[in-house]
């Protein structure tokens, strides 16, 4: 979660705060009688026109005004209907409208952006009637088995922009699904794509949360990104905003001019509850139309968008005040509230995931609702990138704690291997004051012999180590500097460092078992069977079935500035143990030793607590995969 913008000041209050009833408005009729209302919220066109429906319990009128009526107030006035919501149907309202609701609250009159908006003119705009209809041709897809997948995060803005004066866009991502196919990646992860301020921003300031990104080009230009990433056997997951709203351009805001201690009206806790790292703009998780909202925005993307999961952000803070494990700030109704969600989404459509960032290693974020847990289907891992990024970087081999690493690979949560996902880096992890892998080892030179070792080291583990593995969009290119929503992602890296990429696309076909012989990498077992502190190396085995060939696989990982001509290590099993990826070879960057580590031929006699043993030439910061030849 990136630091954010200032928000508009809602101060607390001492004790908490219980909004008074609403309005009870009077029942209007519009001046053009037309058919009865749509279900549904927002603008719902359909054949004789589009209904318009909006919650404002403390409204005493509201009315529709748009290009259809010259945005005159009097002409389509909304009827009450009960709970604090309005709706009418304007006979000639059609897709491409431009509308805003107008509302009056005793001696207030305010204009506001539909709550509901699927699309924007930009964010401090209009709302524009988004017809939902969309050819999705003959798109079968199937989500891949989450021990299958690897993750591509990526930022819309700068992960294929034109220039550096000009954004990304869906279809710039679109541009480079065949090379994201070819790499090996299955999936794709979105940060926020919602309509924000401007146009530059990581997207963790959604201010229109159902509108995508103008900017980006809309909600059709997104629907045609899901499309396409599909027919690239591409799944495509969302990053959701929903432990704040806002802080800019937010007409979520008092929405219909009621607030308490000059808090954030209906939308909003206004008492302690509302206050977050980024503003007092906490969403009453206990208002069931505050919860019917947010439910409804999670379902739209994996029904109306057809997108395959949605990872939520910084859900520690919808679960407690401040994001901690402190009871008495816990929020109860954040949690059931993602716990509902959750429920309906293995009820309705299981085999889309969602991922929690909590990062507090909390179990019971990925327990199965019938258990008590959240529901979730992965969390982010701060057990592992922490301690393996410490590693990394460490400016000493003596610095690097073997035993932490150890502990990083077996983390589990559920006993579940793919209840984590797994990387050394995330949009959070390469800004905010932290840099790129390869810029913490080396400022200024990350394409230092040091710097491509160490992070090609990380690469390794994040591929081979039990968990869903992510990497961050230029990762692959030894991306250097920092993340900024200014910058883009520099493609001419992919000539100069294609080796580099070479080697994360053997590392995914080997993570997904394209040979045949690694299927251990996607299983449910893990050994670290060795662990040196003092000459800081580690080896573990990963097992998918009964092991033996093709099955059980061997990683072993030098930590240290030291090669080992015959470095012995237990093997699960007898036989040849071929190395199907050495991080070390010359092909993927001119400046390593490409030194000969072909394989290990078992020998007999107990060693690691395994039965058999060998050894292996291994080159310094590298890492070898080896498996059983049948």
């Amino acid at each position: 979660m990136p630091n954010a913008s200032a928000s508009k000041p809602a101060p607390q209050a001492t004790t908490a705060a219980k909004a008074p009833a609403a309005k009870a408005p009077q029942p209007t009729t519009s001046s053009q009688p037309g058919p009865a209302p749509q279900p549904g919220m927002g603008a719902v066109p359909h054949a004789a026109g589009t209904t318009f429906r909006v919650w404002a319990p403390h409204a005493d009128t509201v009315a529709v005004i748009g290009t259809f009526n010259d945005w005159a107030g009097d002409k389509n006035p909304l009827q009450h209907e009960a709970d604090g919501y309005w709706a009418v149907d304007v006979p000639n309202a059609q897709p491409g409208d431009e509308y805003k609701f107008h509302l009056t609250n005793g001696d207030q009159t305010f204009d506001r952006n539909d709550p509901y908006a699927r699309q924007v003119t930009n964010s401090a705009g209009s709302s524009v009637v988004h017809d939902p209809s969309f050819d999705w041709g003959d798109d079968n897809f199937q989500m891949p088995a989450w021990n299958e997948l690897v993750i591509y995060e990526l930022h819309v803005g700068t992960f294929n922009a034109p220039d550096a004066e000009n954004v990304g866009t869906f279809m710039s991502v679109a541009e480079k699904l065949p090379y994201l196919r070819d790499l090996g990646i299955n999936c794709i992860e979105l940060l926020p794509a919602t309509e924000f301020p401007g146009s530059r921003s990581w997207g963790y300031n959604p201010a229109c949360p159902f509108a995508l990104e103008s900017d980006y080009g809309g909600p059709v230009a997104f629907k045609e990104l899901v499309k396409a990433a599909h027919q690239h056997g591409i799944a495509v997951v969302l990053d959701v905003v929903y432990n704040h709203f806002g802080p800019g351009d937010l007409d979520l805001w008092q929405f219909d001019g009621w607030s308490e201690n000059d808090g954030g009206g209906i939308y909003f806790y206004n008492d302690w509850r509302a206050k977050t790292p980024w503003g007092d703009n906490r969403p009453d998780y206990g208002r069931p139309e505050v919860r019917q909202y947010i439910r409804d925005n999670a379902l739209m993307w994996l029904n109306e968008y057809r997108c395959d999961g949605l990872r939520a952000d910084a859900i520690s803070f919808i679960r407690n005040v401040n994001g901690e494990e402190n009871p008495d700030e816990d929020l109860p109704d954040g949690w059931s509230l993602m716990r509902w969600i959750n429920e309906e989404i293995d009820q309705t459509m299981p085999w889309k995931i969602t991922i929690a960032e909590d990062l507090r290693g909390n179990p019971a974020i990925t327990e199965t609702t019938a258990s008590g847990g959240q529901g979730f289907d992965s969390q982010w891992d701060g057990s592992f990138v922490y301690p393996i990024r410490d590693a990394l970087t460490a400016a000493n081999d003596t610095d690097r704690d073997m035993q932490a690493v150890a502990q990083a690979l077996t983390q589990l949560y559920n006993d579940n291997a793919f209840r984590r996902v797994i990387y050394t880096e995330s949009h959070d992890e390469v800004a905010n004051g932290k840099s790129r892998v390869a810029e913490e080892i080396m400022p200024g030179a990350a394409d230092h012999w040091f710097a491509k070792k160490r992070t090609t080291l990380g690469a390794a583990l994040v591929l081979t180590a039990p968990g869903i593995p992510m990497i961050f969009q230029g990762q692959e290119m030894l991306a250097d500097g920092a993340f900024v929503d200014t910058e883009p992602v520099q493609w001419q890296h992919l000539e100069a460092r294609g080796g580099l990429v070479h080697l994360y696309r053997d590392l995914i076909s080997l993570r997904r078992n394209y040979h045949g012989t690694t299927r251990g990498l996607s299983g449910q077992h893990t050994q670290v069977f060795h662990v040196n502190d003092d000459e800081k190396l580690v080896a573990f085995a990963r097992q998918a079935g009964e092991g033996g060939p093709g099955d059980t696989t061997v990683v072993l990982a030098n930590f240290a500035n030291t090669a080992h001509e015959a470095y012995t290590i237990g093997l699960p099993g007898p036989g040849h143990w071929q190395v199907r990826f050495n991080s070390d070879w010359q092909g993927y960057d001119g400046e390593f030793s490409d030194m000969e580590s072909f394989g290990i031929a078992a020998e007999a006699g107990e060693y690691d607590g395994f039965e058999w043993h060998g050894s292996i030439a291994l080159a310094p910061y590298a890492v070898l995969i080896l498996s059983q030849e049948a």
